[in-house]
């Protein structure tokens, strides 16, 4: 296992970390409302995105159940599209999708750790 994907891993846990922090308290309308807090959930989206994009393919292989191409698609829709993103969409992802991936990851860092 590549030292280079194990601390991959790890910095991706720590920016779902992020978003759990950024939106913890909120619900859709006040996510909608606060210019400040979108714009740092959709630039740790874009991390997390960028991250996975630096993995090895067999390490994708081998971790097949991630859906790191899903990952990288959001990461190039949130860079370069912010403008006309649905902000309903960008929620269900944190609340969803977010969780989902920390866990994923969580996992196979464990794995990849013993």
């Amino acid at each position: 296992m590549s030292s280079k994907n194990k601390q991959i891993i790890k910095k991706m846990i720590q920016e779902a970390n992020v978003i759990e922090e950024l939106i913890e308290g909120y619900n859709l309308e006040k996510f909608i409302a606060d210019e400040r807090t979108k714009r740092a959930a959709c630039m740790t989206l874009i991390n997390i995105g960028e991250l996975s994009k630096n993995l090895s393919e067999d390490f994708k292989k081998d971790y097949n159940f991630v859906a790191w191409r899903a990952i990288a698609g959001m990461r190039d829709v949130t860079a370069h599209k912010y403008q006309t993103l649905k902000m309903g969409d960008v929620w269900v992802t944190l609340i969803t999708d977010i969780p989902k991936l920390k866990e994923q990851l969580n996992i196979i860092y464990i794995e990849i750790d013993s």
